[in-house]
């Protein structure tokens, strides 16, 4: 089962989203697996979502429904054997 993203939370898109550059205004494509970092909660129906290059520049800011994203984990939790 997918939690609900919270902010600060790193969330992969789950489809395709087409949006505008954030700062050239130009139509580009977010495809499935893209990585971004929830910044604002909609109260668990969106999150606002901010795009980066490797350099760290924003490419796009964006409400994504939070069943359009999976939240990343990078440290595993422990299991009972």
């Amino acid at each position: 089962m997918n939690e609900a993203p919270q902010p600060h939370d790193i969330v992969a898109l789950l489809e395709d989203i087409v949006t505008t550059h954030f700062t050239a205004g130009t139509l580009l494509t977010l495809r499935r697996g893209q990585i971004g970092t929830v910044v604002l909660d909609y109260r668990g129906s969106a999150v606002e979502v901010e795009f980066c290059a490797a350099q760290g520049r924003a490419f796009a800011l964006l409400a994504v429904g939070t069943d359009k994203l999976m939240v990343l984990h990078d440290t595993a939790t422990g299991v009972a054997a």
